[in-house]
């Protein structure tokens, strides 16, 4: 994997990494809002509402379209970011592996690598 990828994939969590915006995505989960909705429910100021929706439209996981002089904000991306809110949340199923089951993997590439 080119390190260039994996500077570009660090700066896309760096995004998503905000409490602010994470809560933005939250309410848009439950549907499109405008701006000053967001601001309300969030209880931040439109200014800062705006910065982060930029940031997130930069990366295309929300969208708006016009209503009068109404911004309204809606995901583009719904399975991302219901994947994501469920992995950030406390339900989500955790799935162990066990060290045996692991053990296993490496003898198998071990081999693998010894044939060459």
């Amino acid at each position: 994997m080119k390190k260039l990828d994996l500077r570009k994939k660090a700066d896309r969590l760096r995004i998503l990494a905000h409490p602010t915006r994470l809560a933005i995505l939250e309410e848009l989960s439950r549907g499109a809002k405008c701006v000053t909705d967001i601001q309300d429910l969030l209880d931040v100021p439109q200014s800062n509402v705006s910065q982060h929706l930029t940031a997130l439209r930069h990366e295309q996981i929300v969208d708006y379209h016009e209503d009068g002089k109404l911004r309204c904000y809606y995901i583009t991306r719904p399975k991302l970011v219901e994947k994501l809110l469920a992995f950030l949340s406390e339900e989500y199923p955790v799935e162990r592996r066990s060290p045996e089951s692991v053990h296993g993997e490496g003898k198998s590439r071990e081999k693998a690598c010894s044939l060459r």
